[in-house]
């Protein structure tokens, strides 16, 4: 009878055999809001330090894409909450290039701007090179990440002086909860896009990972993954990496949002990751979620790069010193 019920308990337990088999999930939901209440905090101190400052972001928007509303209505809202001072400039479809650039040198200038977003994709009837966009904001206050300077200095290892894109930069954070050391441990990202796959191989790196970087023209990706302590994955296709691919006990971080058919939802459609959830929390020791993973982790470190940039801002103009 004893035997029946203690191996009841170990299956209930989610363990056989003395291992774990149900991966902890790690909350993207949690862990965001902690970094909001620390930010909070840090805006607060600001502000009676140096009698009623605020951080101050922008985001800048070429026409009225729906997806685009939504996105920037959250970072708005966030914004709010911590205490940043946070507008939103809405630029017509009609806008010319130099119209668009006119906009990002104003608020370039602007000392009371801390934080510029430019919202991409850019919806403009007129051809518009998103590159130069990207690149025309100041460096300073390119709270996203994203321009070639902030780039090559995270590429180059200069950590501590470059703004780190939020979706990898929110990565490390949730790896981080976990608890599991990141120097020396083998790193597998599969993806190269600018936002995720190629700053999250340098983050790793300069993190003293032994990272490798899959992507479409990969061979043998199973056997790749299968090496990895910790795995990131930004690839944008459904479900692709299975469960049995992943190493017992990884790390596994899920940077995919899909849309699959599911006739039992009211819409038709259910978001999945790129990593298939149900087989990897078998196998791996912690999983991020779809949805409530990594997505509320990205608004999160946007804010946090504002809120680092006002407090660069603060220590370059007084030197440091109080009021």
């Amino acid at each position: 009878m004893w035997s029946s019920v203690a191996q009841s308990l170990r299956l209930l337990s989610g363990c056989h055999g003395g291992r774990r088999s149900i991966a902890t999930v790690i909350s993207g939901n949690k862990t965001s809001k902690l970094v909001r209440e620390r930010l909070k905090d840090q805006v607060e101190e600001m502000r009676t330090q140096f009698s009623g400052f605020r951080p101050g972001l922008v985001v800048l928007q070429v026409g009225d894409r729906e997806d685009s509303n939504l996105y920037i209505s959250t970072k708005l809202k966030a914004a709010a909450e911590i205490g940043i001072d946070a507008k939103h400039i809405r630029l017509p479809k009609t806008a010319t290039q130099a119209e668009v650039l006119r906009s990002i040198m104003e608020v370039n200038d602007n000392p009371a701007v801390h934080g510029l977003i430019v919202q991409l994709p850019l919806d403009s009837v007129n051809p518009i090179d998103t590159e130069l966009v990207t690149n025309a904001v100041s460096p300073l206050k390119d709270v996203d990440g994203l321009s070639c300077i902030n780039a090559g200095k995270l590429s180059r290892g200069d950590l501590n002086d470059c703004f780190i894109p939020c979706t990898p930069n929110g990565c490390m954070e949730l790896i981080k909860q976990t608890g599991v050391s990141v120097a020396g441990k083998n790193a597998v990202v599969i993806g190269r896009s600018k936002i995720v796959g190629a700053p999250m191989h340098d983050l790793l790196l300069w993190n003293h990972a032994t990272v490798t970087n899959c992507h479409s023209k990969t061979k043998d990706l199973p056997e790749q993954v299968a090496r990895a302590d910790i795995l990131v994955v930004g690839a944008g296709r459904a479900e692709m990496v299975r469960g049995e691919w992943v190493k017992e006990g990884a790390v596994v971080i899920d940077c995919g949002i899909n849309h699959v058919p599911d006739k039992t939802k009211a819409s038709g459609k259910r978001v999945v990751g790129d990593i298939h959830y149900a087989s990897a929390s078998q196998r791996a020791g912690h999983i991020t979620p779809v949805p409530g993973g990594v997505g509320p982790m990205t608004v999160a470190m946007l804010m946090e790069n504002t809120v680092q940039s006002a407090q660069r801002f603060l220590k370059n103009r007084d030197g440091g010193n109080q009021h």
